[in-house]
């Protein structure tokens, strides 16, 4: 018996080294635990051993970086990718584990908490100084302190006119400030298995301390498509709205979708109906563009690109992706 203890022991030891088990440190190049069970993350009821549901189950997963790239203009852009939502696949990959920069696609996160934690979009917030200042060259609303608006008027401004000063709006009335926001940001965006990701900001202003992946967009967008309202917010072309401003009268404005694909601007890739989306564009993050379309066979696609280098070519790799690969 002793003999047999003492070979199973060394068996043990010997499968721990190599399955990386043990104590020692393993470095793997596919930064997402895919095995982590849903109850972990919080996404679900915890599972029993035995009868383990991996978080993967339902989401596009693949260990490779590099799919189709070669038979796209994929170098005008630094990180891309497209996910079938009805295979699982993930049928177009660049770089889709890299840390980047996300812009305003940001704003999609902020958006998901906004519709999770307000029970009633019809609540007025006030604006604060805070929101309202921001800087002259920056992608605002045209709030300013003091105008009282609806919840969900500041998040079609958010979402369509792409307000800065929208999200700020928001994360305030969610959290009481950017920073007790931003940390619900991250917690939300773990919970999700967005491990590449760290917000400071709802907005998507520049920091080094501000980031994402092509992956981390995926889940996070995928997550907030569960949520009828916010497809309905992506899905807008242009919104009314009416609010009171700081001084007692009465604005009146009409907000236009920044996606091009919606706006027209674009041409639809051929066999896809564009739902919506949410685009981003800073100097740090170049242009980045989160979609989502439906094509022939009526499978829900998501398609990200991030960091082109202009704003046609943005377009111009999204539609090959989408013609390419997800048909």
């Amino acid at each position: 018996m002793k003999r047999l203890l003492s070979v199973l022991c060394i068996t043990a030891l010997l499968l721990g080294s190599i399955t990386g088990c043990g104590k020692e440190e393993v470095t793997l190049e596919q930064p997402y635990d895919i095995y982590e069970t849903t109850g972990s993350l919080g996404l679900g009821t915890t599972v029993s051993a035995g009868a383990q549901e991996y978080f993967s189950k339902d989401l596009c997963v693949a260990d490779d970086v590099s799919l189709g790239t070669d038979t796209t203009d994929s170098q005008v852009a630094e990180g891309a990718g497209t996910f079938n939502l009805a295979t699982n696949e993930i049928v177009y990959a660049k770089n889709i584990y890299e840390r980047l920069y996300p812009a305003s696609t940001t704003k999609i996160l902020t958006a998901y908490i906004a519709l999770k934690y307000c029970t009633d979009l019809s609540q007025t917030v006030t604006i604060s100084e805070n929101a309202a200042n921001q800087a002259s060259d920056s992608s605002v609303c045209g709030l300013h302190a003091g105008d009282v608006i609806r919840m969900d008027d500041l998040l079609y401004g958010m979402m369509l006119r792409s307000g800065n000063d929208a999200a700020i709006a928001i994360a305030e009335s969610i959290s009481g400030s950017v920073e007790e926001f931003a940390a619900l940001m991250n917690k939300e965006a773990a919970a999700l298995g967005a491990t590449q990701s760290h917000f400071v900001n709802p907005n998507g202003l520049p920091d080094e301390n501000h980031y994402t992946s092509v992956y981390d967009l995926y889940l996070i967008f995928r997550a907030a498509l569960q949520n009828e309202t916010f497809v309905q917010i992506i899905s807008t072309t242009s919104y009314d709205v009416t609010y009171q401003a700081g001084d007692g009268t009465i604005e009146e404005h009409t907000w236009e979708n920044t996606n091009q694909y919606l706006s027209g601007h674009a041409k639809s890739p051929d066999g896809f109906t564009v739902i919506g989306g949410k685009t981003g564009t800073t100097g740090a993050a170049g242009y980045c563009l989160v979609l989502y379309s439906m094509n022939e066979q009526s499978q829900p696609i998501i398609s990200i690109v991030l960091k082109a280098d202009g704003k046609s070519n943005l377009y111009l790799l999204m539609t090959e992706m989408l013609s390419g690969f997800a048909n």
